[in-house]
């Protein structure tokens, strides 16, 4: 009862696995500890204010996990940018056209780098997770009058995208370490939610899989689109009497609707991740599947490098110690209301 009652205490440790790395959150502060090529390990330390302490409103249920999606995209995109700093890699010289392209927008080279690759990323999300299923969802629709079938048909196609995405990126060797990180990283937060000392050995033994996984998370958008988008365009229908939506109408709905899909599937994976009922864990095993495609054992060093972020983020180290030559200043990063573990 007494490790029952511990464990129920145990607050939710979310994290991020980064380039030779792995990134913790408490709830109330962000670390990062990465690997450099000698060995050696660079930190980062961040105390932060969840937006919802700053706007009670932004807590809300369905509200705060939209909230909690645009912060995970923002915070997201600058972990990985924290964690290539912390490795001390060289970068190489700007270009002419870089360096005039930085001069004409009065800003530096890397923040415009970062920002084509926001744009780009967003592209071709929004190409293969909106554009594509709803073309394929208003080709069948010609044919097929049922909306459900219909919206079954678009979200098995962003399904099916997703999974060839993830394992296609899995066969790229950087890619396959960022997965053993993520390994590391969940078998840590299992460790510390068991509430027994953080050791590489002792997190060994825990799964590489876990309910709060960002990758759930994708899944259950997916899964809850095809059912939120059936009932606006049966909507849709009794309202404006429109039977067969066209590829551009469709692709608006599916926009408008996006962030109501992330509050409801926020929801939903919190209620999966913190029960233990037979039925709860039927449904989360799906997700936990997709997480063999993300996720690989990770080795000792790997384990290592969770923990020292996870000791970190919980406050385990003395803060007002003198940085160390292998230990960077921190580096700022913006606060996330609950990243993945």
């Amino acid at each position: 009862m007494a490790d029952n009652a511990k464990r129920e205490k145990c607050p939710d440790i979310g994290g991020q696995a980064v380039v030779e790395g792995v990134m913790m959150k408490s709830p109330d502060a962000i670390a990062v500890s990465v690997r450099r090529p000698d060995g050696s390990i660079a930190r980062s330390y961040q105390k932060y204010i969840p937006p919802s302490k700053k706007h009670k409103w932004m807590g809300l249920p369905v509200i705060r996990g939209v909230v909690n999606m645009v912060v995970m995209l923002m915070t997201g995109v600058r972990i990985l940018e924290l964690s290539t700093k912390l490795l001390g890699m060289e970068e190489e010289e700007p270009s002419k056209f870089e360096k005039w392209l930085s001069a004409k927008l009065g800003q530096s080279i890397e923040k415009i780098v970062m920002g084509v690759a926001i744009v780009f990323a967003l592209g071709l999300s929004l190409l293969l997770f909106m554009v594509i299923p709803n073309f394929i969802a208003t080709l069948i629709n010609r044919s097929v009058h049922s909306l459900l079938v219909v919206n079954l048909f678009a979200g098995l196609a962003r399904i099916l995208i997703l999974i060839g995405y993830i394992y296609l990126t899995g066969l790229i060797p950087d890619m396959k370490r960022v997965y053993m990180y993520h390994g590391a990283e969940h078998k840590t937060v299992y460790c510390h939610e068991a509430g027994i000392e953080l050791t590489p050995e002792n997190a060994k033994q825990f799964s590489t899989l876990h309910p709060r996984c960002g990758t759930s998370f994708l899944l259950l958008v997916m899964i809850i689109a095809v059912l939120l988008g059936a009932v606006s365009d049966q909507l849709i229908h009794i309202v404006f009497g429109i039977e067969r939506m066209s590829f551009a109408l469709r692709l608006l709905r599916s926009l408008i609707t996006l962030p109501l899909v992330a509050g409801v599937s926020y929801e939903a994976l919190q209620a999966l991740a913190h029960s233990n009922a037979a039925l709860v864990r039927a449904l989360r095993w799906p997700g936990l599947q997709m997480q063999r495609l993300t996720t690989r054992e990770p080795d000792s060093s790997m384990l290592e490098i969770a923990i020292d972020a996870m000791q970190r983020a919980l406050g385990n180290w003395n803060q007002e110690e003198s940085v160390r030559e292998d230990e960077p200043a921190a580096v700022a990063v913006p606060p996330a209301e609950a990243v993945e573990p």
